[in-house]
């Protein structure tokens, strides 16, 4: 056991010390940093200076072009840099003159109102180009100005105020949570909640990079160690199981100290920003558990298939069926957080190498999961990581030393099989 802790306390140290890792742990939080320090002051710049939008309108009903060019002269005093142009096509004109026009690019957009469309029954139709990416946001404010038009238009005919109106439209919405005892309650805001959806998704997301971007250093740790042949002094003085072992831990320690930074820094941007994330105790917990066996199932996993292979490169065709296994709740993650107790949630949850991020996601989700369905997927957990770790050793302890062509998949059954 002392020579373990060596070796972790060894793992660890020397991880810690290399530029790369110093880099990429500092590199979310300045992210973040920079995302929360600055996007206010970049939303409140100004958009950049694009041409005029040119829109030529057909008006059948003969009865909306005043307020039309009400509501279009309001929004240009509102965007300045972002200028809208209408010009008004006669009807007795050529019916495809809008249409030319547009095929000639001396227009943007070409909007034909129906004559039925203050009664309700007509339509607007639009014409246009294949619109660019940076055109979209300008089209959606010519139909806000055009249905503002006609909404006002519809309530002029209709002899009822604007200011009535607005009033029927006006609907106050707040949403109180309520605690566990009476009389507490926490007011939320719109922000608030988009947060509380969100956090289900930053757990599961802590947890797979926590377990990816640290696991892999296994990976990279003992094939640099095996081609430089100081495994071989390393296994002069522990045993092949000890050696492995000592570099999980060391690793897992790795692993916690990177999630505990990222955290940390983004749990303290969001209460910097005035959100409010209630963490309970049980989920830090159930994060620390679910991780460190995660964790050591797929370091296990990295250190078996750095043992068999001599490059980086060599290790690409094994890594792949791993990464796919391991991304399938990233991939599925809407689909469990809106029904964290169904079907597929729960058979995912059984599942050894997804069942730390399909269960964060749950449980963060839907706090509400069985004590028993709890310490079920922890058995199993348990259990797979254990079985991996066995199974790595058994692998490691020969392929560690092995030099030259990759060992086919019927060696490696041999090697585990052997005694």
């Amino acid at each position: 056991m002392q020579r373990i802790i060596k070796i972790a306390i060894r793992e660890y140290v020397e991880t810690i010390k290399t530029k790369a890792f110093i880099f990429g742990v500092l590199l979310a939080p300045l992210v973040i940093g920079v995302i929360v320090f600055f996007a206010d002051r970049i939303s409140r710049e100004p958009g950049g200076s694009r041409p005029a939008l040119q829109v030529d309108v057909l008006d059948l009903t003969h009865e909306l072009e005043s307020e039309i060019n009400l509501a279009k002269d309001k929004y240009n005093e509102g965007h300045p840099n972002r200028l809208i142009n209408l010009h008004f096509l006669a009807s007795d004109q050529d019916p495809n003159l809008g249409q030319t026009r547009l095929r000639r690019r001396q227009s943007h957009l070409y909007v034909v109102v129906d004559p039925k469309m203050l009664d309700g029954t007509g339509q607007m139709t639009f014409y246009t180009h294949k619109p660019k990416p940076t055109d979209l946001d300008r089209q959606g404010s010519v139909e806000d100005i055009l249905r503002q038009a006609v909404v006002v238009k519809r309530c002029e005919i209709a002899d009822i105020p604007l200011a009535v109106l607005d009033t029927i439209r006006e609907v106050n919405l707040r949403t109180v949570e309520i605690g566990e005892t009476p009389g507490e309650q926490h007011e939320q805001n719109m922000a608030d909640q988009l947060i509380q959806r969100m956090v289900p998704f930053f757990f599961m997301y802590l947890m797979f990079m926590g377990m990816m971007g640290t696991g892999q250093h296994m990976l990279s740790s003992v094939i640099e160690e095996k081609g430089s042949r100081v495994i071989e002094v390393l296994l002069s003085a522990v045993s092949p199981f000890q050696l492995m072992t000592g570099k999980i831990v060391g690793l897992c320690g790795i692993g916690l100290t990177v999630v505990a930074i990222w955290g940390s820094v983004a749990f303290g941007a969001a209460c910097y920003k005035g959100f409010a994330i209630h963490l309970p105790l049980e989920m830090l917990i159930f994060f620390l558990g679910y991780f460190i066996l995660g964790f050591m199932l797929f370091t296990a996993l990295m250190a078996g298939i750095g043992s068999i292979c001599n490059t980086i490169k060599e290790c690409q065709s094994l890594m792949m069926p791993v990464m796919i296994v391991f991304i399938i709740p990233m991939i599925a993650w809407f689909r469990l957080v809106q029904d964290p107790n169904g079907l597929l949630s729960r058979v995912l949850s059984f599942i050894p190498p997804m069942t730390p991020m399909v269960m964060m996601l749950r449980l963060s989700a839907e706090p509400g999961i069985s004590g028993m369905e709890i310490m079920a997927t922890v058995f199993v957990l348990a259990l797979g990581a254990l079985l991996t770790v066995w199974l790595a050793a058994r692998v490691f302890r020969t392929g560690i030393l092995m030099y030259g062509k990759r060992p086919g998949l019927q060696e490696v059954f041999r090697w585990i099989g052997r005694s």
